[in-house]
This record gives structure tokens, sequence and C-alpha cells, in this order.
């Protein structure tokens, strides 16, 4: 433990000085490109907390924390020295203890805690106190210059909006985070509970080198009793979504034998490839069929305007016929409201002149809440029908669903806050993918997906920007969720 409360796990720092990392020495508040034509008519400058949270974003967009799934890729440790320098003065206050835990060279998380009166633990002058956990992640997915307008990694600031890659997701959360618990350190009182903020690494790369490392290792530096996360903001309808549930994966790997031969005689033989397009085939023609569970119907309330529309989309019998009249929610509506499985590596032979006598189908399978594994091979083997009795399933890397109740003081809290700077209600969704707030649920802590984006940001926009070409976020977006974050932490922690 170092004078600024500093641990490292990773058994070489000595290779890994901070001077070296790209970034290390220009100032987080000093942005290097301002506008260069005038904002839209409902952009303002940003000022203040919102000024320092789009300084802070755009130096951590600069870092480049690239994690192509390899252990070496990521070095998230660049941002991590982003985000001690943007906290130092509050770390000077005494009231924040940092901790910057490695799990392999690079691959840093960086978690703040500021203490509060209370503990959330039973002890202290408010035993009732929370304390709120303020989960991101600093990491990136790769990109395709050549599909880029601009520098991926520039950070620009461009009429009114902020580009690079993981803008959206999420860095400009991640940025708010800690720019809140920065102020509300630098406040004349203490919050009654801890503020939390637990930036990690390899979130796109499932985890392992960050939260669930995290929670393996260190339980106690992330310990929480709630806590908000990404996946949230988007718009529908006149509801703000926020996320309550992610869908688990249940990853299979079909194993598909034939009978070998020699390419220039196949007659005779039975080449697995054959046999890995006739299930392709079936999987393409035979889907789950739609389990409409609790979320779905305020989905649909809050989304579809048409009430005819709305009728069929409650229907089980009709909803898949309906699917093609809603446009680009049409993909969200279909994967959650039933198990969904894609195939997404094929693999069979191993030379040009061998006619293979064996193939492999890996399936993406995405479950609601409550699919046991057993569930999803009796459903697996129901659609591949009489396909099934000759293909072997093997179980690859997989979780269960997750959700947190919608009952809670940290959701009620939500409401409020949403309400208080947009005008809007909430609606509780559930997200088709995965994020780091499941690994808290299946620790029994509350986890929501946060966020209040602009009145443009339907859910389609918000799902091509994340991870797509020429990602970014405007001025305010990053304003108005800071807004909220800030009646958040308020509400729960005043």
């Amino acid at each position: 433990m170092s004078e600024c409360g500093e641990e490292s796990t990773a058994p070489t720092p000595a290779a890994r000085p901070a001077a070296a990392t790209p970034g290390a020495d220009t100032p987080v508040a000093a942005p290097t490109a301002t506008p260069t034509a005038p904002l839209p008519r409902t952009q303002a400058p940003a000022t203040g907390s919102a000024a320092d949270t789009i300084a802070l974003l755009r130096a951590l967009i600069r870092e480049a924390c690239v994690n192509d799934g390899s252990v070496g890729s990521g070095q998230e440790i660049r941002s991590v020295r982003v985000l001690q320098r943007f906290l130092a003065d509050a770390v000077a206050t005494g009231r924040v203890e940092t901790h910057v835990l490695e799990s392999a060279p690079g691959r840093a998380s960086l978690v703040a805690r500021l203490r509060g009166t209370g503990t959330g633990t039973g002890t202290g002058t408010d035993p009732d106190a929370p304390s709120l956990g303020l989960l991101g992640h600093l990491d990136v997915v790769p990109v395709d210059p050549d599909g880029w307008t601009r520098n991926p990694f520039g950070g620009d600031l461009i009429d009114g909006e902020i580009w690079g890659r993981g803008a959206v997701d999420m860095l400009y959360l991640t940025a708010a985070f800690a720019c809140v618990l920065r102020d509300a350190a630098l406040a004349p009182e203490p919050p009654r509970g801890d503020l939390v903020l637990i930036a990690v690494a390899d979130e796109e790369g499932g985890g392992e080198y960050g939260i669930h490392w995290l929670v393996r290792q260190h339980p106690e530096v992330v310990r929480v009793t709630e806590a908000l996360s990404e996946s949230g903001g988007m718009r529908m309808g006149r509801h703000v979504a926020i996320e309550v549930a992610e869908k688990g994966s249940a990853g299979r790997r079909l194993v598909i034998h034939g009978k070998p031969g020699h390419a220039s005689i196949p007659y005779g033989a039975k080449s697995a490839s054959y046999r890995v397009g006739e299930v392709l085939q079936r999987l393409g023609e035979v889907m789950p069929a739609a389990q409409l569970g609790p979320l779905w119907n305020a989905f649909v309330s809050a989304r579809i305007q048409d009430p005819a529309l709305a009728e069929r989309l409650r229907d089980p019998v009709r909803l898949d016929a309906a699917l093609p009249h809603l446009g680009g929610i049409a993909g969200y509506a279909h994967a959650v409201s039933r198990i969904t499985m894609s195939p997404t590596v094929l693999r069979a032979g191993m030379t040009h002149n061998v006619i293979p006598a064996m193939g492999t189908i890996d399936l993406d399978i995405r479950t609601l809440p409550g699919t046991t594994d057993a569930e999803v091979d009796h459903l697996l083997r129901v659609v591949l029908g009489p396909l099934a009795d000759d293909i072997e399933i093997e179980h690859l890397r997989g979780w269960a669903a997750t959700t947190s109740p919608s009952d809670t003081p940290l959701f009620a809290a939500i409401e409020r806050a949403v309400a208080a700077v947009a005008d809007a209600p909430v609606v509780p969704i559930m997200a088709a993918g995965g994020s780091d707030a499941r690994v808290l649920r299946e620790l029994g802590i509350p986890a929501y997906g946060f966020g209040l984006l602009g009145p443009d940001w339907s859910y389609e926009r918000y799902r091509e920007g994340v991870h797509g070409n020429d990602e970014r976020i405007d001025v305010e977006s990053v304003t108005l969720s800071l807004a909220a974050l800030q009646r958040i932490v308020a509400d729960r922690l005043a």
C-alpha cells in the first residue's frame, strides 16, 4: 500500500512505469480539440462539472485501451492513471481510499471509495446507509479505421459531439461516475453512506481480468449494497429505459459425425460438411417460441403507440407476424421475447482432399430468467427434431440470466431523478446482451443499467453507436446523465 492507497498484485510492477504510458503527461482538464463550427441550437457549451466530465471522457478515449480478447491487450493501466490524476484533489482530502489492482500486467482496475458517515454494513453512525457502487469499464472494442471518418481515438469535440471508440460504450458514464465521486469528496459534508467508483478492466472480453477477478480476489474492496452501471438511458417513446435484467448465455457446440473418404471419390462417403449444412438449415427454419416475461408488457406500452399492433405483440401466437411492423426495434423485441440460438463458428475438415468425418457448430444461445441448462438442452433437441439423435451436444461457457427488482430504494431514486431532469417516466427493460452488472446481481446486489440520453436517442440509435463506426455521443446526453446521476447520489447518500 503506497501513500496514495495503491495496491498492485501484478508480479512485475517495475516493467510498467506510469510515465511511459500514452497521455500520461496530458492534464485531464485541458482538452486538445475544440469545436470548429457553431454548436447546434439545442447544444450549449458545457460548464462546471459537465465540462470536466467531457474533458475526462476525451482523455479516456485517447488512451485507446483496446481489448481484443487476449491477455496482453486492453492495458487499462493507462486509463487508470488518467483517473488517478483526475481524482487527485479528492484523494488529497483524506476522504477517498483508492486501490489499483492488476489481474495481469497492465490489466488494471481502479476502485475509489468515498467513505460515508455510516458504512452500510450494520455499524457506524448510520447502520442503514447504503454503499452505492458506480460500475464502469475502461476497455473498448477494436476498430476498423477505414470505416471511420475521424480518428477513432482522437476524442474530438465537433459540433457538440465527442467522437471516439468507447464514447457510448461506456466511457461517458465512467467519466460521469468519476466526476460525481470527486465532487462528493470535495463537498463540505461527507455522504451518509459510501460512494464507490469501480472502474474495471476487461468488460469487453468477459470480465475475467476485471470484475470477476475483483470479486474473487478482493471482495472487500468492491463491496457495495447497490450499484449503477451501463445499458440504460435510451428513449422508448417518452419513457427512459433503465435496465433491470440481462439475458443469460448458454453456449453449446453441436458435434456432427460423417463417414470420411478421399475427396476424389466422394461416392459412398458421408461428408460431415453436408450434415452441418442440414443442421444449419434446420436451425434457420425452426426457432423457439415466444415466452413473454414480466417486463414485456411495460416495453410494449412504452414503445408501441398503435393499439392494434400492441395487442398483437401481447399475444405470443401473433407476435412473430407482428415483428416486421416494428421497424428498427424488431430485433430487440425478437431477442427479449424468447430464447435465441445463433450459429457463430463452423468447423469441418482439415485438408482439401479429405472428406471430413466430423464437423462442429458453435451456438450462442441467450436465455431468459429462470432457464436451466437442462431446459436449454431439451429445447435444442426439440428444435433439431429428427436430426437430434445423431448429434452430440457439448456445453460451452455460460451464465444464468439475472434480474434486479424494480421496487428498491435505488430504482425509486432513479425514477425521481429522471423525472426531475428530463420530465420523463422510466420503463424497466431487459438487455439482450450482457454487462458486468450481472456479476453484482449474482451476489444479490441490486444493479441497474443507467443513463439519461437526449430525446433523439432511440434504442436503435443507441445500438448503432455501440461498437459501430463513427461512435460518438452528444454533449447534451453527457450533461443530462451527469445531472440525473448527481440527483441519485444526493437522494441515496445525502
